[in-house]
């Protein structure tokens, strides 16, 4: 209870009451979250219930305990902004097969990378993109990886 208050209820009338010491919960408001890039991805695999964490300053698109894409719109290394696929390198020669514009991600300082791009910047990429996100719905094994740390502890839970 404030002390403006105590002094009321006891009726000390010793402390004034400050309105400006009234209680100010401003820095715990919630700032509203800014949209993500390309949202139409996040639409388009609405029917997954998909859901997103922050990673490399870009925002992951997770499907059950899968990674599978990332969705990039930052002002540094534009080049590699748009959609990365969730790959492997097994996997390139038939992803680039379906997507002509796919590459390496610059950022990564990779030669080649696991992971693959959708460039925002090419002439096909809101079509590319939704092609990615059928195969995703599709379960497209090319498409997703279950992270390192999860792997590993959904594979203790199967050893008991």
């Amino acid at each position: 209870m404030p002390l403006a208050a105590v002094s009321d209820i006891l009726g000390t009338g010793t402390m004034k009451r400050n309105k400006k010491a009234s209680l100010d919960l401003s820095p715990f408001k919630l700032k509203p979250r800014k949209p993500g890039p390309h949202q139409f991805v996040l639409d388009a695999l609405a029917e997954l219930a998909p859901f997103t964490r922050p990673m490399f300053g870009c925002l992951a698109i997770y499907v059950d305990d899968k990674i599978v894409l990332i969705l990039r719109d930052r002002p540094v290394h534009p080049e590699d902004n748009g959609v990365w696929l969730v790959t492997t390198r097994e996997y390139h020669a038939s992803l680039r097969n379906e997507f002509p514009c796919m590459r390496t991600i610059g950022l990564l300082g990779e030669n080649v990378t696991n992971w693959q791009s959708l460039p925002a910047s090419a002439p096909d990429f809101e079509q590319a993109a939704l092609h990615a996100c059928e195969l995703v719905i599709a379960g497209d094994p090319r498409i997703g990886k279950v992270p390192n740390s999860r792997r590993a502890k959904s594979a203790k839970k199967k050893s008991r």
